[in-house]
């Protein structure tokens, strides 16, 4: 009979099923069975496109910029990284393809890293476009993963504590831990930061560095990895999404540590891509070498080309003599570029990768003794087990009570595909390690979800404990820290969109800019020669784009502000500004909240603030759940309560 941590896995491998089901139906729905016009609304179908130019990028990969033509400025699902076909309609019953990946997407052009050394024919012939791709991959490397563990046996084989981290993992055994290092002591980090580090390198299986909003965990993080390669030669090193991951390999080298960024270049940020794999073959002494045989193999190619037509055997020997030469270089170039890319493996001391990376070519027969993982709340639990199964250990880092992973189907989330490895191990007695200090937001900004998700045990940094917009001004608009506006009673109703399903509620969107210029006008009179840094959330794609039209319509010049950015929740994971306005959009008779009740999202959206934090909301609509309830309480016990009428006329 199977072992509890065994059922568990092999549920997880028939979820994933029901998961990737539901991921192919949405997009066959909004994409395969959809005509060009209605993809193109959708926004994952770019057509007309033209090419504005081509050229070799880093790992002599071909890459295009293209430009649509038509629906210019039309909101789009393109994003850095995505995998994406290029095609054309030009054939009646024909159509041709190519694919390749994102390196950067604007408004209405695309740069693309195509999957192959030169365009084809067809792609000289106009009537092209460019689809979004179903992403299989993820899916499969996970299956794989989960059978690995499954079949890890116990007792375990020399070298692989695999079977024992499943049992870990799943509460069957207990965890250890040699005694703290007390003598760790780093000077510019606090005291629960340090704690966490020591403990974190105590760990003889896994650890947990519990870092909520706004306390440094990726500092902490990176001041770990830092210690343990003074016991190691080389750690691993790996974050959900490629942002996270350059962010940590920026902070890495900041500390004078070598790393190798491991991944496809279009996914990799343009100041990193000296870190990349293709950026430093380009940078090795041999890549003028391995050049130079690609250009002789390239010459003797021209030369055989000149034998088509063969005449006789003198002819026939000399082309078959140019081929094998050209052969031959391509064969030395090869070797040569491997032995380049394996001492890059083999020398750095930190590879760093998102999950489905780490089965990248140069690292299959690699194992480390650590992996270090961030932001582990937005990881599956079977993505994590990709990287993992190379590993003895797992240091993970994260916050339960923010984003968690993206499931798509109802059924898999019910039955617990969103729970993380991080949610299970904080249950485990004495793994994690709270961060207490946050170096973020003013203390009444902070104090809703310390109270709410963190039993008041977080505790606001001198420095931003009081920070206000102007502390000293009569006006609210920058003496207070937080301000509710309510819209029960405005008649602000939303509005669903009858083809995306997305939401947008027009009264709210025209009040978040009335506040926001009162507020402008009132902080340039107070302070002429500085500026301020606004971010606009909505947890509503639809209100996004609704928020952002509008703000194309206000007149910014010459206002104190430096930034400002409209996002939803997922895109400000990580961020912070010195103003956030948060704007619900829920406005119903029926007390409807959709995925407003996702409370962890809405933690995320509430700590992005360090000096005004401004929800709109109609707290008749909302107020019913137990969570905006107490936050409604929270606002009015302090007097940060507002009727929006105060701000109508």
């Amino acid at each position: 009979m199977d072992s509890p941590s065994i059922r568990h896995l092999k549920l997880l491998k028939e979820l994933l099923l029901i998961e990737r089901e539901e991921d192919f139906f949405q997009y066959k729905e909004q994409f395969l069975k959809a005509n060009v016009e209605t993809r193109r609304k959708n926004g994952v179908t770019w057509y007309p496109i033209q090419i504005l130019n081509q050229e070799l990028g880093y790992g002599d990969l071909l890459q295009i910029e293209v430009e649509r033509t038509t629906h210019l400025d039309e909101a789009h699902q393109f994003s850095t990284g995505k995998n994406v076909t290029l095609f054309t309609n030009k054939e009646k019953d024909e159509t041709y393809e190519m694919t390749g990946t994102i390196k950067r997407s604007g408004k209405n052009k695309m740069l693309i890293i195509l999957h192959g050394e030169e365009l084809p024919d067809w792609a000289y012939d106009g009537k092209l476009g460019i689809n979004i791709q179903f992403d299989d991959n993820s899916y499969t490397e996970m299956q794989k993963a989960l059978d690995i563990v499954i079949n890890a046996k116990i007792p375990i084989a020399i070298g692989s504590k695999l079977a024992e981290l499943r049992e870990i993992m799943q509460g069957e055994m207990n965890p250890s831990f040699e005694k703290p290092d007390e003598s760790i002591l780093i000077p510019n980090l606090n005291l629960s930061q340090n704690r966490a580090i020591r403990h974190a390198l105590s760990a003889h299986d896994v650890a947990v560095i519990h870092g909520p909003p706004g306390t440094g965990k990726t500092t902490t993080l990176v001041q770990a990895i830092r210690l343990t390669l003074q016991n190691e030669k080389q750690v691993l090193v790996c974050a959900p999404t490629n942002t996270a991951v350059d962010l940590l390999t920026e902070k890495l080298l900041e500390q004078g540590i070598s790393v190798l960024r491991v991944g496809h270049p279009a996914r990799i940020s343009e100041e990193l891509i000296n870190s990349s794999v293709d950026g430093q073959v380009q940078n090795h002494q041999y890549y003028k070498d391995i050049k130079n045989l690609r250009k002789n193999a390239e010459e003797y190619f021209r030369m055989a080309g000149k034998y088509k037509r063969v005449f006789g055997k003198e002819d026939a020997a000399q082309r078959a003599a140019f081929y094998a030469e050209a052969k031959n270089c391509i064969k030395e170039a090869r070797l040569l570029e491997e032995h380049v890319v394996n001492s890059l493996f083999e020398s750095a001391q930190v590879i760093c990768c998102t999950p489905v990376t780490s089965t990248n070519r140069g690292l299959q027969k690699k194992t480390f003794q650590t992996l270090f993982f961030d932001e582990a709340s937005q990881a599956l639990e079977p993505m994590v087990w990709i990287p993992l199964i190379k590993c003895n250990r797992v240091i993970f880092s994260g916050d339960h009570f923010q984003l968690p992973p993206v499931v798509k189907s109802i059924k898999a989330k019910k039955e617990g595909l969103d729970i993380t490895l991080l949610d299970r191990c904080i249950k485990l007695e004495g793994v994690s390690s709270l961060l207490t200090r946050q170096y973020r937001m003013h203390n009444a900004i902070m104090s809703f979800s310390n109270a709410y998700f963190y039993n008041n045990e977080l505790e606001a940094d001198i420095t931003v404990k009081e920070a206000l917009l102007d502390a000293t001004s009569e006006s609210d608009l920058l003496s207070l820290p937080v301000e509710l506006i309510d819209t029960a009673g405005c008649s602000f109703d939303e509005v669903q969109n009858p083809e995306t399903l997305s939401l947008f509620n027009t009264g709210e969107a025209d009040l978040l800019y009335k506040h926001l210029n009162l507020l402008l006008e009132q902080y340039a009179y107070s302070y002429p020669a500085q500026k301020i840094s606004v971010g606009i959330i909505s947890p509503y794609k639809e209100q996004i784009e609704l928020l952002k039209e509008k703000l194309s319509e206000q007149n910014m010049e010459g206002k104190p502000i430096d930034h400002i950015s409209v996002k939803t929740i997922d895109g400000f994971q990580g961020e912070e500004r010195d103003v956030i306005y948060i704007s619900l959009v829920r406005s119903n008779t029926e007390s409807e909240i959709g995925f407003l009740s996702d409370i962890r999202r809405m933690n995320v959206a509430l700590t992005r603030a360090r000096k005004k934090l401004v929800v709109i909301m109609d707290t008749a609509t909302v107020g019913n759940h137990p969570f905006y309830k107490s936050f409604i309480e929270y606002c009015e016990k302090n007097n940060f309560y507002k009727s929006a009428w105060e701000f109508l006329y």
